[in-house]
């Protein structure tokens, strides 16, 4: 059952081309299909998330964070009697508009389009991804997804100015996402902090003590775990300490959102569209803890030396090649070189190295700047 404020399917403001309704799945799971036999998604599993496979195999890239922030949404989701399949379409589509090598090609695009007067924003680029990119139809271009599902592309971890972006202006600026869109960001945060503390461990960029010490949250649960568990090796601790991070960053969004929604006498989604701020957050207690651990990864892992020298590589290889096709267009795909006649070369540049998985920018980079 759904709770009065969630998004029902039957209330769809539904897709910019028609379509006949499906025998037998709604219109928010056709939507989560379409994303997930996407090119762009598939191409989420080549692309860096923290650590570059130099480290192992088994660190998460785009895809398996992006499934990880999938199978948490799913579950705050339905505990909060929203609609499960619209927020699990949201959790997938959520990092589509990334590009190559992480947080690092990210700052080196939006800097290299903020010297032609321009800017990379990667939920911008997702939408421009769903609504056009993709060629999947006959009848149109994009995915046609559903209003609600492009709506919380753009919206889900931020409030865009109507003023400064007016071409979104069919987006609801003016009022508050639903519920589901909503929760994304924060789940996405959920995913991100406790994978990252698990792969910094791994491998071995980050200690247990260095942990311990410098994530308190952590470190309360990691006491519990050694009482309860004092015979197991470290690794196992470590996992079931990280398990009850997540379990309780998971339980208080479910129940301080419950709370906030009650208290602001919510009843449908009128309610939430309207409310003066966002319904979905943390409690105080906890999203200081959230932080913590977002100034400890900051600290000690993101911005680590042995990191670094990927992170210049990274950066240098996104500048070095927007440059070269800046200065020779005509060594792009024709496809491309045919939207530079109706967009702005810049843009259409930015459209092809956001598009590219690690590995094929850095064959482009050979082959067009040299090793």
């Amino acid at each position: 059952m759904l709770a009065g404020y969630a998004v029902y399917v039957e209330d769809s403001r539904g897709r910019r081309f028609p379509e006949p309704k499906h025998a037998y799945r709604n219109d928010f799971q056709r939507d989560r299909d379409r994303v997930i036999h996407a090119r762009a998604f598939r191409r989420l599993e080549a692309k860096t998330q923290v650590f570059t496979r130099r480290y192992s195999d088994h660190f998460r890239n785009r895809l398996t964070h992006t499934i990880e922030v999938s199978q948490i949404t799913r579950t705050i989701a339905g505990a909060l009697g929203l609609n499960v399949d619209l927020a699990e379409a949201l959790a997938l589509v959520h990092d589509i508009g990334h590009p190559p090598f992480g947080h690092a090609g990210e700052k080196a695009l939006d800097a290299a389009m903020r010297a032609q007067g321009l800017f990379f924003d990667h939920n911008l680029h997702a939408l421009r991804i769903v609504e056009d990119f993709e060629q999947r139809y006959a009848a149109f271009h994009g995915l046609n997804l559903t209003f609600e599902v492009r709506e919380g592309i753009i919206k889900h971890s931020r409030d865009y100015d109507a003023v400064e972006h007016p071409e979104l202006a069919e987006y609801l600026l003016d009022q508050r996402p639903p519920l589901e869109a909503q929760l994304i960001d924060l789940t996405d945060e959920i995913g991100y902090d406790t994978a990252d503390l698990d792969d910094g461990y791994e491998a071995h960029l980050l200690t247990l003590d260095q942990i311990r010490s410098g994530v308190p949250v952590f470190d309360r649960f990691f006491r519990e775990v050694e009482q309860i568990y004092p015979d197991v090796p470290d690794k196992l601790k470590f996992n079931e300490t990280v398990r009850r991070v997540l379990n309780q960053f998971a339980d208080d969004l479910i129940s301080n959102t419950q709370t906030r929604v009650e208290k602001a006498e919510i009843k449908d989604l009128s309610d939430v569209r309207r409310h003066r701020e966002r319904l979905a957050a943390f409690s105080v207690e906890v999203d200081m803890e959230r932080r913590q651990i977002k100034e400890f990864l900051y600290g000690n892992l993101y911005y680590s030396p042995s990191l670094a020298g990927e992170k210049e590589d990274a950066e240098r290889i996104v500048t070095e090649l927007f440059a070269f096709w800046m200065e020779n267009p005509s060594a792009l795909p024709s496809s491309y070189r045919e939207k530079a006649e109706q967009e702005s070369l810049p843009r259409v540049i930015c459209d092809y190295i956001a598009g590219m998985t690690d590995h094929y920018i850095i064959a482009q980079y050979e082959q067009r700047c040299g090793s």
